[in-house]
């Protein structure tokens, strides 16, 4: 009986199939240290439990990317460690604020298996939810993920592409119980634009850039425990190890503070892809469009819809060019719902 674990290959999936994911994690301020030692993560409602409670809030939560990550990095070893790349996200949400001392756990369920034309690799879709040690959801998303196989020849399952919301209604999104803007303290927080100050169709350039290090996208990939072969192994990218996705998600969030410091809190994630892979060296820099606005029942907060890309030193507000693909210096697109005092 093999002691070690190769990983799942595509043809390991099937449809329904729920994967309970190994090793639970308590989180601690030390989590918030780190983050913050490896962003520059500056919103306030993050950064001070004072702010945090003037704005109806018990403590200031774990960032909500922090979160993410260690949700995420609980289903590495059973969904993508012998992945090619992950290719998407949608129908994100967290629906209930992580606090210090939370023990965060991750459950996934298939939804979509479809394989490559090539017969080498197929594309593996699935529903995660991160729960705590009260057995509640506190956040849950889809992604899918480009897999190998293992036996080439082995048969191709029943295509199934599941039907995924491209946006999330704001009526989707869940305002955390007690959120109250209605005091909120501008100066403190670092900007004074407010919801009503920004306009669909609005675009910022975030203006800094931070060029990515090797030691520090390796020590944030295990600090997330996410074990996928292709950030540390050379052997399996010989071109070099390639940078965490989540990393670019979280430098382009924290660059997007010059320009968003008020964007708190994110609630929502309706799509996102990785455009080009990112590489130590690179220079990671980031601009915004505003896409959506809407009001919540929650007072004085507002929920605004932002595209967010991380770009590897491109020119700003550039995306696809004319075939429709992205730009090669495009890293990430982002399409998410953050709440914002009006």
């Amino acid at each position: 009986m093999m002691k070690t674990n190769p990983g799942r290959f595509f043809e390991d999936y099937s449809l329904g199939q729920v994967l309970e994911h190994a090793v639970p994690r308590t989180v601690s301020g030390g989590e918030r240290a780190l983050y913050h030692a490896l962003y520059p993560a500056r919103h306030a409602l993050y950064s001070s439990d004072a702010f945090a409670q003037a704005c109806g809030l018990k403590a200031a939560p774990i960032d909500d990317l922090a979160a993410f990550h260690v949700v995420f990095g609980k289903t590495v070893p059973d969904v993508s460690l012998n992945a090619v790349a992950n290719l998407g996200y949608a129908e994100g949400r967290w629906l209930a604020p992580v606090w210090p001392g939370d023990t965060l756990r991750s459950v996934s369920e298939v939804i979509g298996l479809k394989q490559n034309s090539n017969g080498k690799t197929g594309v593996v879709w699935v529903r995660t939810r991160g729960l705590n040690q009260h057995d509640a959801v506190v956040m849950e998303y889809c992604r899918w993920v480009m897999v190998r196989k293992k036996d080439a020849d082995a048969p191709a399952p029943e295509t199934v592409v599941p039907d995924l919301k491209t946006v999330l209604a704001p009526g989707d999104l869940v305002i955390p119980e007690g959120l109250d803007f209605t005091g909120y303290d501008f100066t403190l927080a670092g900007e004074p634009h407010r919801w009503g100050d920004y306009e669909i169709g609005e675009t910022i350039d975030h203006v800094d850039g931070v060029t990515v290090e090797e030691a520090e996208h390796m020590l944030a990939t295990r600090l997330w425990q996410n074990t996928a072969k292709v950030h540390f192994d050379l052997t399996f990218r010989p071109e070099g190890r390639l940078i965490y996705g989540g990393h670019v998600i979280s430098m382009a969030r924290a660059l997007s503070f010059n320009g968003l410091a008020n964007a708190q809190m994110i609630v929502g994630l309706n799509g996102g892809a990785h455009a080009n892979p990112c590489f130590a060296g690179d220079t990671v820099k980031a601009w915004t469009e505003v896409l959506d606005k809407a009001e919540t029942a929650a007072p004085g907060v507002g929920a605004i819809r932002l595209r967010l890309v991380a770009t590897k030193g491109g020119e700003p507000f550039v995306l696809k060019g004319d075939d429709g693909r992205y730009s090669p210096e495009v890293l990430l697109d982002l399409d998410y719902w953050a709440l914002m005092p009006l």
